[in-house]
């Protein structure tokens, strides 16, 4: 079974986007999503620079935009019918949202603009930020952040945890880190998915009711709990719920697997979550849709083990 995945904030980098133009189609498509996103995404995805990309207001628009421009590269027709799951890291889920019907793609850049004001106002209200930590006793590492007032945000699993809350907290944990773990501050404005996000939750919540929701296509992967779920109202109300809720990308990892994932290809700017997959999923192949030159692999894995959707089906992990 083939599985498209969407990377979170903090896998873009300048230019990224560049090789993307000269593929029929996108530059107009990028240009008529400005608008909507409030962005020029194309000079943001191919001139600005990693500060001018770093920011929330800006990353969060461009991320989607380019999920939805290399998913329409790969597959024109869409992926349902080929793939039988989709997922996103963070952000990434809004990708995966529109991939899998449940927002059109004009409402998925609404939903992320609006999102990602809110989160960068919230994260302006405190000084807050993120660090990962790689390795360690899970049970050690959890109360060592405990300690310090800190949010385990993300598990990405394989002994990846993020951790999120004021740089203060994030200054005592760097130099008081939990035992046999590295801690490596995270490119990010803010302390997502944590109480700090709760501001962004209500604002979203009022924009909701204004989007047409459709049920999911294929099935839809949940940060939450990596759940599989089947309505698409649902999906919505987590997508909003999501902002301050902690991302357990190892949840979901275990839930592909279940589904019986065979191959796994990850959107445009990947790396990262392909990375994640090949040590945690065993047997399962991968493929990072970095630039157009990864296409003719990308088709061929298509071919392979694209597959009839699943429809949505419930499954808990």
């Amino acid at each position: 079974m083939l599985v498209i995945v969407a990377p979170g904030q903090g896998a873009q980098t300048p230019g990224f986007l560049s090789p993307w133009l000269e593929v029929d189609g996108v530059a107009d498509r990028l240009r008529g999503w400005s608008d909507v996103a409030g962005l020029d995404l194309v000079r943001y995805g191919t001139e600005a620079s990693e500060e001018e990309i770093k920011d929330t207001a800006v990353a969060q628009p461009l991320l989607v935009a380019a999920g939805l421009v290399t998913a329409g590269a790969l597959l024109p027709d869409g992926l349902t019918g080929v793939a039988g799951a989709v997922a996103g890291h963070s952000v990434g889920e809004i990708t995966a949202a529109a991939a899998a019907g449940v927002l059109s793609e004009s409402d998925a850049l609404e939903f992320v603009r609006e999102r990602s004001l809110a989160m960068a106002e919230a994260a302006a209200a405190t000084a807050t930020g993120m660090a990962a930590l790689l390795g360690g006793d899970p049970e050690t590492v959890a109360a060592k952040l405990a300690e310090h007032g800190l949010t385990a945000a993300n598990n990405n699993g394989g002994g990846q945890i993020v951790a999120a809350g004021t740089l203060a907290q994030l200054e005592a944990l760097k130099a008081d880190p939990p035992t046999g773990t590295r801690v490596i501050p995270l490119k990010v404005a803010g302390a997502f998915h944590t109480e700090h996000m709760a501001p962004g939750v209500e604002r979203l919540a009022k924009l909701a009711p204004t989007l047409r929701v459709a049920d999911p296509t294929l099935s839809y992967v949940s940060n939450r709990d990596g759940e599989v779920v089947g309505s698409g109202t649902e999906v919505l109300d987590r997508l909003v719920s999501q902002v301050s809720n902690p991302v357990r990308w190892d949840l979901c990892m275990e839930t592909l697997q279940q589904l019986g994932a065979t191959a796994v290809i990850e959107l445009s700017p990947a790396g990262t979550l392909t990375n994640l997959v090949k040590r945690n999923v065993k047997g399962v192949a991968t493929l990072a849709l970095k630039t157009p030159a990864d296409l003719d692999k990308a088709r061929a894995l298509v071919a392979e083990h694209g597959t009839q959707a699943t429809g949505g089906q419930e499954l808990n992990a």
